[in-house]
């Protein structure tokens, strides 16, 4: 038997139970219209003709009274065929006990009527008051007990029809009540039976997805449900199978992955999502002190466990993985080590994120090695000063004829030589503010200046003859800023500095007011940076390929710097061949 056939089967109870109360109410309307029709065949016809011959002996007795007043004479035959016509009606539906006899008194009392109708013709008068009004009142009586038996019996026709009705209805709740307790109790057994089978699949699904490979079906029958637990149970027979026949080799891969981790000298911990610890090397086990299975903020000290959630919250977003900067994002832990954390997440087989792999780079002798170079560069940088400041005085005093007058081939020797003299003071400037800044030593002193105030000082200093044009644009209102001006100037000669070199025809420099911030930008019209250098040209030392003039790549990195130790974020948007639209934000004095 199919599993539809039982289901339904398990419906009969129900489709059974709607035709016993519908066989159960068609009998109950049945029989109250039964007890209508018998009220109207028997009772209401015999009303109906008594009335009529009521009706009609009325009109005979005030045709007589008519005669006898000497009036003119009325027919009345229309009325005595009315009379004739209806009590021959009543002596055809006679129905109830004691009606037969009235009937027959009200023939007798018509056949009086007749005579005495007969008889007005001699005296009228004194015919109507002597014979004829008797009759009529004889007539009356009749057709008044006749209408009175049939109205009774109506009456207790309607009430034995009301009695039928409520029997009817107490029986019809009932059989509906009994009939539904009894089909949802039959349909929910058959039911029940039916789906049994599904319970135990079911059970056996849930036991091998949950890795026990032992588990079967084992459904009786050949219907449907029986055909999948037979194709489940082959399923897990072959899962056991195969895992018996590949659980040595994944075992050997397994360790040799672990033996992989573990061979790395630098901590390697495999997180979940939640921060839990599913894996280490180990390194991790060495010098962290964690193991599998414990929370890794709970073992690691406070800056290296707020670096470690810092990536596996960045992971687990699925914002991919992560890179450090550079070594300036590096942490130390308790022994003095300086580790630098790199992460890539584990995904599932649908693609989601459900771990991730940190290593813990120790960069302690690449961060002292950096050290070294920042001092030896600070260390140049210092020492260049002094003889650069000599060489530039002596080209001044050359180029100003103090020692006497050069000719012209030494005057463009010279003027070359002052050049690459300011170029030189300008790349010891910059080795100098790039070691105090990673000295940690930027300094600002901010006040509050009108932002009309710096860029006005930005484009007094870079105002020329020839080259683009520089416009100025200033939004209301005009709101103060928190600088140092000499660090927002060395800013803005920055980046208007670059403009001139790259700008066609116009650079613009605004400031737009940004609720508790003050927006500055410097735009040009030149060729643009491509998004992939977004970024990068922030970095130290970095220059664009085909860039032009002679920088060593500082500048940008510098005012970066400068801006955020105002509070600040510096940025740039562009496109090839739209120009380039440098940013910064400076905040406004608190009120």
């Amino acid at each position: 038997m199919t599993v539809r056939t039982r289901l339904l089967l398990a419906q009969a109870p129900l489709a059974l139970g709607l035709v016993l109360v519908g066989l159960l109410a068609l009998s109950t309307l049945d029989a109250l219209g039964r007890s209508s029709q018998r009220i109207l065949r028997d009772n209401f016809r015999s009303v109906l003709a008594v009335q009529r011959m009521k009706d009609s002996v009325e009109r005979i007795d005030a045709a007589a009274v008519g005669r006898a007043l000497g009036r003119p004479e009325v027919e009345v035959q229309g009325d005595l065929d009315t009379f004739e016509a209806q009590l021959a009606v009543q002596e055809h539906n006679i129905t109830e006990p004691g009606e037969a006899e009235q009937t027959q008194r009200l023939r007798d009392a018509w056949s009086s009527v007749r005579t005495e109708l007969r008889k007005l013709e001699a005296d009228p008068r004194r015919g109507y008051l002597d014979g004829l009004r008797p009759a009529v009142l004889r007539v009356r009586e009749a057709a008044d007990k006749l209408l009175a038996i049939n109205q009774d019996a109506m009456l207790l026709k309607s009430e034995e029809a009301r009695a039928l009705g409520e029997r009817h209805r107490s029986l019809a709740l009932f059989a509906t009540l009994l009939a539904l307790a009894l089909s949802l109790f039959s349909s929910v057994s058959l039911t029940r039976r039916a789906l049994r089978p599904l319970g135990v699949l079911s059970l056996a699904v849930r036991r091998i997805g949950e890795g026990d490979l032992e588990a079967r079906a084992r459904v009786p029958g050949e219907d449907e449900i029986a055909q999948v637990g037979r194709e489940l149970d082959t399923m897990a027979d072959k899962l056991r199978e195969y895992r018996q026949s590949s659980l040595g080799e994944l075992l050997q891969a397994q360790q040799a992955s672990q033996a992989a981790i573990d061979s790395l000298p630098d901590p390697v911990l495999v997180l979940a999502v939640d921060g839990q610890v599913l894996n280490v090397n180990q390194a991790a086990e060495t010098l962290l002190k964690l193991a599998p299975g414990r929370e890794p903020l709970s073992a690691l000290p406070l800056p290296l466990r707020e670096a470690v959630e810092k990536v596996r919250a960045h992971v687990a977003a699925v914002k991919g993985a992560w890179a450090p900067r550079g070594l300036e994002d590096a942490v130390r832990d308790e022994g003095g080590r300086a580790l630098l954390p790199r992460a890539t997440p584990l995904y599932s087989e649908r693609g989601s994120v459900t771990g991730v792999t940190i290593v813990l780079q120790d960069v302690t002798r690449l961060l002292r090695f950096d050290e070294l170079k920042n001092d030896l560069v600070a260390t140049v940088a210092h020492e260049f000063r002094t003889p650069l400041t000599s060489m530039r005085m002596a080209v001044h005093i050359l180029l100003d004829g103090m020692v006497g007058a050069l000719n012209e081939r030494q005057l463009d020797l010279v003027t070359a030589a002052r050049e690459d003299c300011e170029r030189l003071q300008g790349i010891v400037e910059d080795l100098l503010d790039l070691s105090r800044i990673q000295a940690g030593k930027v300094a600002v002193s901010v006040t509050p200046l009108p932002a009309k105030t710096l860029l006005e000082a930005a484009l007094q200093r870079h105002q020329q003859a020839g080259g683009p044009r520089l416009v100025q644009r200033l939004e209301e209102p005009v709101l103060p800023v928190q600088a140092d001006p000499d660090r927002i100037g060395l800013v803005f000669d920055n980046l208007i500095g670059n403009a001139l070199r790259y700008a066609a025809t116009r650079i613009e420099v605004a400031a737009l007011p940004l609720h508790d911030r003050v927006r500055f930008e410097v735009a040009d019209d030149g060729p643009g940076i491509p998004p992939e250098f977004h970024e990068r040209i922030f970095e130290k030392f970095f220059r664009m390929p085909g860039a032009r003039g002679e920088g060593i790549g500082l500048g940008l990195y510098i005012s970066r710097e400068i801006v955020a130790a105002h509070g600040g974020e510096m940025g740039v948007a562009s496109e090839p061949g739209q120009g380039a639209r440098f940013w910064f934000t400076l905040p406004v004095p608190s009120r």
